[in-house]
């Protein structure tokens, strides 16, 4: 390249009237005050053009990594001066895994804690290179429409990097053990097979997700920074990460589920079973019997949690939002819950979420 680079801080500052009017389809001046239509991708300066995502894949790839097991391979990204993040079904049941980094050095890491839960693991590299920084988790909540990239190893197509924006946020996706993963973050941004354990980026360069799956075609996934920030360093500290848990099934209040348990409006999750044994035996009631309407099997009685401390709870995704990455085992939590046509609170101590099953 020629001419001076500009910084990302200060080429995003330059580019930021340009990406508002490029999001809603308009021309905007640039810097000399010349309309381009390039929107946020380009910002000129000294006669040198330079593409938003050419600046953030450099600040980054150095630190994306390629992860390989005897089983297959995936990607990942530098955490912390002695340890990469990937997807625990990236590593599987590995004990340790070859690690490559952008400019073809090979490490041996040791797979110090995996989560199958959360689908995260923590891998310890030693002497990575230099170059290899840390990425940041971003520090505030993603929006939907934000401009992000994902970097990877798509079919061993080493350092590919695809853009998109921010799709969806607080989705509930599916772990390998079985329960959901929450506060997951949609993109429409490519991924696939490869990709999984890669970082989702904004463009300030700061990791907003872990790529977890990609569902379909201009659909992907990956696991929230607010999620890996809890689970991680647990990982790298204990090798495991224990999970709060309630015991419970439940079925979020829809206007169907109202009408079969007689309530004014949806609100809030019913609680249809639970666990014996479990927290919330004797705490929580669960519905007794069942009812059709529109070909549908409606669950009737049963608490409905409308509250969890202060938090709101109106789906299931908001409950199990609260228990991630705001609750752990141990913690007493007051319940807000609608029985028998009143609302009433209710204290409930969370247990540990048993391993999965084999």
């Amino acid at each position: 390249m020629t001419g001076t680079p500009l910084s990302r801080r200060r080429l995003l500052r330059l580019s930021g009237a340009s990406l508002a009017a490029g999001l809603a389809g308009c021309n905007a001046p640039t810097e000399t005050g010349t309309p381009t239509e390039t929107g946020p991708t380009t910002t000129e300066t000294d006669g040198s053009s330079q593409s938003v995502y050419t600046e953030v894949y450099e600040e980054t790839i150095g630190s994306v990594v390629l992860v390989l097991t005897d089983a297959g391979q995936g990607t990942g990204f530098v955490f912390d001066e002695g340890h990469v993040v990937t997807n625990a079904h990236v590593v599987g049941t590995a004990n340790s895994v070859q690690i490559r980094f952008r400019d073809g050095e090979w490490r041996t890491g040791q797979v110090v804690g995996s989560d199958v839960y959360s689908d995260l693991a923590a891998i310890r590299v030693p002497n990575r290179p230099t170059y290899a920084r840390p990425l940041e988790l971003i520090s505030e909540d993603p929006v939907v429409g934000q401009q992000v990239v994902v970097i990877g190893n798509p079919f061993g197509l080493a350092g590919t990097i695809t853009s998109g924006i921010v799709s969806g946020t607080n989705r509930s996706i599916p772990s390998p053990a079985g329960y959901s993963i929450p506060d997951a973050i949609q993109t429409d941004a490519a991924v696939n097979p490869g990709n999984s354990g890669g970082p989702i980026v904004s463009l300030e360069g700061d990791v907003i997700a872990v790529v977890n799956s990609g569902g379909g075609e201009n659909v992907a996934f990956g696991i929230s920074a607010p999620l890996v920030r809890r689970v991680v360093p647990a990982l790298i500290e204990e090798g495991e990460y224990e999970h709060a848990y309630m015991g419970v099934t439940l079925r979020t209040v829809t206007p169907a589920v109202a009408r079969g348990n007689d309530l004014d409006r949806p609100r809030g999750v019913l609680v249809v079973d639970v666990l014996e044994g479990g927290p919330s035996e004797g705490v929580l009631q669960p519905s007794d019997e069942a009812t059709f309407l529109a070909g549908q099997r409606i669950p009737v009685g049963g608490d409905v949690i409308l509250a969890m401390d202060d938090a709101t709870i109106e789906r299931v995704e908001d409950l199990s939002s609260f228990l991630a990455l705001r609750a752990s085992p141990g913690d007493t939590i007051d319940l807000t819950v609608l029985r028998d046509g009143e609302e009433r609170t209710v204290e409930l101590a969370l247990g540990t979420r048993p391993p999965p099953r084999r």
